[in-house]
């Protein structure tokens, strides 16, 4: 008999625990921030630059400074692919007396402007924000060349290869800094100037540092996630 008592009142409280799970609210799915991945370099960009210039020759050198526009596509998050184009204006030139010379002088020569159009590719490290590139394209440039009886100067193309670090800070993420070298040679087309002692392509490197302003149009956004 008394087990029978004890078993009834088992199953009266679990009927009412029961009972009143089912009066409580239901739990609804909380929202939940997740964050955006790390930093991409996927997006356009402009920026400015300047540096210094020089050739084979000691007193062949002068100031570069212009701008770049360019497109950075991450394909993953090391590798990272893009194109940019640059415009500089440039007194690379002869520094032997100016373009008066003598016969058996090296004719002088100056760069008095000059872009590339070149594709880039390159490693992306420290969560993607170390860029290491290097890349190669199509060079211009309006090239000034002196004879022993005249000066010409015309446009002429080549081609231009070289590689670089950007850098872009976690403070300021729409900006970037750099620093690069390139390579140019510029064709003389079969020499310009009458009697010029200097027919060859006109070669010289360069070292710039920049900046660039990132337009991120693809960036991924924050999402809300529901658990």
């Amino acid at each position: 008999m008394k087990q029978r008592i004890s078993a009834l009142a088992l199953a009266t409280v679990l009927a009412t625990g029961s009972a009143n799970a089912a009066d409580l609210p239901s739990r609804k799915a909380s929202l939940a921030y997740i964050p955006p991945p790390a930093f991409s370099w996927t997006g356009p960009y402009v920026g400015l630059n300047a540096g210094y210039g020089f050739g084979q020759r000691s007193d062949f050198n002068g100031f570069v400074g212009g701008g770049q526009v360019g497109f950075n596509y991450q394909l993953t998050p090391l590798l990272v692919a893009g194109l940019e184009t640059d415009f500089q204006g440039a007194d690379i030139s002869t520094r032997n007396g100016g373009f008066n010379v003598s016969f058996f002088d090296v004719l002088p020569t100056k760069v008095e402007w000059f872009g590339t159009v070149r594709g880039r590719a390159g490693i992306a490290l420290f969560n993607s924000r170390l860029l290491v590139y290097g890349g190669g394209g199509l060079a211009y440039g309006r090239v000034k060349q002196a004879g022993l009886f005249n000066e010409y100067g015309d446009t002429q193309t080549g081609w231009t290869a070289g590689g670089g670090v950007e850098w872009a800070p976690a403070a300021f993420p729409k900006w970037s800094a750099k620093v690069e070298y390139l390579y140019t040679s510029l064709s003389n087309n079969g020499g310009n100037a009458f009697f010029a002692g200097n027919r060859g392509d006109t070669r010289f490197h360069t070292v710039r540092a920049g900046v660039n302003y990132h337009f991120n149009l693809f960036a991924p956004a924050s999402i809300l996630a529901r658990f």
